[in-house]
């Protein structure tokens, strides 16, 4: 096989950049004043939501990609395929954030989304959107094009459905058709030839829906007792009808969907599906129209690989896109003296070293929620199933793989699905224990904890009925006399139901992990976002944010409880909050979303040091004298006046 290699012609200085991003790069920090430094963009880059190869208006092969960095979907790079030269189109609607969970390449060649409340068009033959149209809430899970060539979408949180028919401009918002108690994912959406819709729905508690494009009417299809947690799934047959069933599992019956009854079948069908371009924010349709195949696309190595099968040549590109670089997860100190941390996305690992202003970045193993140090190692605990990694700053870096020893960060356990979503690590004061809390997976109600002994090698696992039923803890503190202090959260996995009425806190057993006590001493609150063990005793913690509260723990009673919000604002932010930051001298700085507060410990009074010049988001470390923490891509340090 031939291959042939073309540098991209737009931006070459930008293309080397994005060449050296794996390894070190200087950040050349800037001093912001009043003590805050910029030390830039964690990780300089943006990832696809969604791929297609097709052609341009003069029959050209081109790559259509919708890109999002921390500011959430933000263009679609249109890349050439056979010179590498990119255009970049702004998406042309406030997005709130969002980014494409689905997309389509229609039949006419016109490439759909369905993101931030808004329907897009993107015509790749006169190279800009063409339709853009507001909806209701919020983004399509999943869309389909029916015979008569009219793109449909069904949409996350509550079952909304519209439809846009290219040829006459029509568009329908039938607004939100299925209600549940619950956010719904609809992955799976298909039509049949008279032209009715069908989509399944999960991931609490599964359903089929039978939707009526004339009155606008949405039939559930499966009874209660065929309703499991998982997701419903649809296929578009050849023969013009659709085929669905209502759980992975395969003892569930399939039904025969059409002209909006629904058939139950005494066997499995082996439906022949019907070829549509679309899929989630993972499409990445390869075949251009004259037989060549788009091999990759590396929003990361800015690398574009196609393959002509005919002449057996590949050629290999590099192209350039503008990015603000993807959101941090998490930030700490590790051992050898630098600020680390993970982002996503893409997921990414960051290195920042203040002493000779220099980043290291590396391949993420999926998405790092929430970090610390214990001791001579760094350890993640990580989206999704709840993973835990090990990593030795002395050693090489070796991407991690599960079950390979030789790996650096390790990987050490697992708690799916009993954590999924991780929102605390603690690095026990023992010097040889961690553990993980985070919510539970997509569709189920109450989250556990991981015990990991860095002695034994040892992990467990304890579920939340064996803690507090239709809980997750959120927030650790290691008390005294081997107990735990855990603060709950009442939020359910990603698309769950949430059940219980009001968090609490709990204190554990260490040793049995029997829970000793617990209460939902402060009414109304959601969730204990962080907690800290201070000096004299006392557990300092903030709950929903903004409730600072004081906890004494020998006598399981809340001594002070203030709402901060209308005087400092709200505390910092993340799936993993990091909110209270100790010096070395024992004081205690707390990250407020408008700047850095300290907290007398015998007072109670937090006293505003300085205003960020960014707002704080994830959390936060001390090294060398410095607070560091994240705002959007960027990571920040204030640095503490003696």
């Amino acid at each position: 096989m031939k291959i042939a290699r073309s540098a991209a012609v737009s931006l070459p200085g930008m293309v080397v950049f994005a060449l050296v991003l794996e390894s070190s790069a200087l950040a050349a920090s800037k001093d912001l004043g009043d003590g805050f430094t910029d030390h830039g963009v964690c990780t300089p880059l943006s990832n696809h939501r969604g791929i297609v190869a097709t052609k341009d208006g003069d029959g050209r092969d081109i790559a259509l990609a919708w890109l999002m960095d921390h500011r959430g979907c933000y263009e679609l790079l249109l890349v050439d395929a056979a010179t590498g030269k990119s255009e970049e189109f702004p998406i042309p609607a406030p997005t709130g954030g969002d980014s494409p969970f689905a997309s389509i390449l229609s039949s006419g060649g016109k490439f759909y989304t369905h993101f931030g409340s808004h329907f897009y068009e993107f015509d790749p033959a006169q190279r800009k959107f063409t339709f853009v149209h507001e909806t209701a809430p919020q983004m399509a899970m999943g869309m389909t094009e029916d015979d008569n060539g009219v793109i449909w979408s069904a949409s996350y949180p509550q079952s909304g459905v519209v439809s846009y028919d290219p040829k006459t401009g029509a568009f329908k918002d039938y607004g939100h058709v299925y209600k549940q108690g619950w956010a719904q994912y609809q992955r799976y959406v298909a039509c049949d030839d008279t032209g009715w819709l069908y989509f399944g729905i999960g991931n609490t508690a599964s359903q089929l829906i039978a939707f009526d494009p004339t009155t606008g009417a949405a039939t559930p299809i499966l009874p209660d007792a065929e309703r499991k947690h998982g997701s419903g799934y649809v296929v578009r047959d050849v023969n013009g009808k659709v085929y669905g069933h209502g759980s992975p599992d395969k003892e569930e019956p399939w039904y025969e969907l059409y002209r909006g009854q629904a058939t139950k079948l005494p066997t499995p069908p082996t439906p022949k599906a019907k070829p549509i371009l679309t899929a989630s924010q993972s499409l990445f349709h390869q075949q251009f129209p004259d037989g060549k195949l788009l091999k990759e696309f590396d929003t990361i190595k800015h690398r574009l690989v196609v393959e002509d099968p005919k002449a057996n040549q590949t050629k290999e590109l590099t192209f350039d896109y503008q990015s603000e670089g993807a959101h941090i997860m998490a930030l700490c100190t590790a051992p050898n003296g630098t600020m680390c941390g993970g982002s996503a996305f893409p997921f990414r690992f960051f290195s920042y070293d203040p002493k000779t202003d220099a980043w290291d970045r590396h391949k993420a193993f999926l998405q790092f929620n929430t970090v610390v140090r214990q001791g001579d190692r760094w350890y993640t605990g990580g989206y999704g199933e709840g993973f835990l990694l090990e990593w030795d700053p002395t050693k090489p870096w070796v991407d991690t793989v599960k079950d390979n020893p030789d790996c650096n960060p390790l990987f050490l356990a697992e708690a799916n699905p009993d954590i999924n979503r991780p929102h605390d690590l603690l690095a026990h004061p023992d010097g040889k224990t961690l553990v993980l809390a985070g919510t539970p997976g997509y569709g189920l109600t109450g989250g556990g904890l991981l015990f990991w002994d860095r002695e034994t090698r040892h992990a467990q696992v304890v579920k939340h009925t064996e803690i507090l039923p239709d809980h997750a803890p959120m927030s650790l503190v290691a008390l005294p006399a081997g107990e735990l202090l855990l603060g709950t959260t009442i939020e359910a996995g990603t698309g769950g139901a949430v059940k219980a009425t009001v968090a609490e806190l709990l204190v554990m057993d260490m040793a049995t992990k029997q829970v000793k006590w617990h209460e939902p001493l402060l009414p109304g609150v959601r969730n204990y976002t962080d907690m800290c063990l201070a000096p004299n005793g006392l557990v300092f913690g903030f709950a929903d944010w903004k409730r600072f509260f004081v906890f004494d723990p020998k006598t399981r009673k809340i001594t002070l409880e203030k709402d901060l919000e209308p005087d400092l604002g709200r505390t910092n932010a993340q799936q993993q909050t990091r909110t209270f930051v100790f010096g070395p001298d024992g004081t205690i700085y707390v990250l407020l979303s408008q700047g850095i507060a300290k907290l007398d410990p015998e007072t109670f009074a937090l006293e505003l040091l300085a205003r960020s010049p960014a707002p704080l988001g994830p959390g936060g470390d001390w090294l060398d004298g410095q607070i560091y923490f994240g705002s959007g891509s960027h990571m920040y340090s204030w640095t503490v006046a003696d």
